[in-house]
């Protein structure tokens, strides 16, 4: 049997799921497989009920997932802004890394300037635009509720949001911006980004980071993935759920 890496970190929208989409079951299956044999961390740029209502809900209604897996469940939405573990049958927060509200109004005044100004600000979206997550400021080109073959469709080889991206950066330097999923980008706290979430993993659980694997979608520098490239862990890029339902398998079964 395959040694497995000690943890194993998953981006969650484009990577275990269509963005903001239920985890598929085939997916399901092979994540709770998973959790029987290591450690498993989700660091994602979606908020905590996200995660709850794409994966962690799901697992217990169609994988069966038990307590003693969850404990070995490490959740870390808005891109590691955020880090929830088990504790007594129920989610504890161990740190939440706010934006400060100055930080929160330049974000999200700044995020639709640009976008206005690129031409990037829909009329009709499907839902808002710009979400206070807390930790993170995030723009959905398309809105919170877009369907994910019209996201797909919208900017197929990043231009447009590398462009966003670059835009507000120059005029937040004292903020982390990136570019999250299919529509979207994130800003949080100067360095307090993907590779901060996976510095407190290795301090909470005490695995090594050179023990660890990251798989994401995002790992170009632009992509909100790639700090965690950058600090070195080893990373398994993919291209949407199936890859990685592909990789999993053949892992599991070596």
């Amino acid at each position: 049997m395959t040694e497995l890496p000690r943890l194993i970190a998953f981006d969650l929208d484009d990577t275990l799921a269509p963005s903001k989409s239920p985890v598929d079951p085939r997916m399901l299956a092979v994540f709770a497989r998973l959790l029987d044999r290591t450690t498993v961390a989700v660091i994602s740029g979606g908020n905590f009920e996200q995660f709850e209502a794409q994966l962690v809900d799901r697992l217990d209604a169609f994988a069966g997932v038990d307590e003693a897996a969850l404990k070995r469940l490490h959740l870390l939405p808005t891109c590691g802004t955020r880090y929830e573990r088990r504790e007594d049958g129920r989610w504890a927060t161990i740190y939440r890394e706010n934006l400060s509200p100055e930080e929160r109004d330049a974000a999200l005044s700044v995020l639709r300037e640009e976008a206005e100004r690129l031409g990037l600000w829909e009329a009709e979206p499907w839902g808002e635009i710009l979400e206070d997550r807390g930790s993170q400021v995030t723009f959905s080109a398309l809105g919170q509720r877009a369907p994910v073959e019209v996201k797909q469709a919208w900017d197929p080889d990043g231009a447009k949001k590398n462009a966003l991206r670059a835009a507000v950066a120059d005029r937040l330097p004292g903020l982390e911006v990136r570019s999250g999923g299919s529509t979207s980008v994130d800003i949080t706290r100067r360095g307090i980004d993907k590779a901060y979430g996976m510095r407190k993993l290795e301090a909470h659980t005490g695995i090594p980071l050179d023990a660890m694997l990251f798989v994401g979608d995002r790992l170009d520098p632009d992509g909100n993935d790639y700090p965690v490239k950058a600090l070195g862990v080893a990373c398994r890029e993919v291209e949407g759920w199936e890859d990685t339902a592909d990789f999993l398998e053949a892992l599991l079964a070596g």
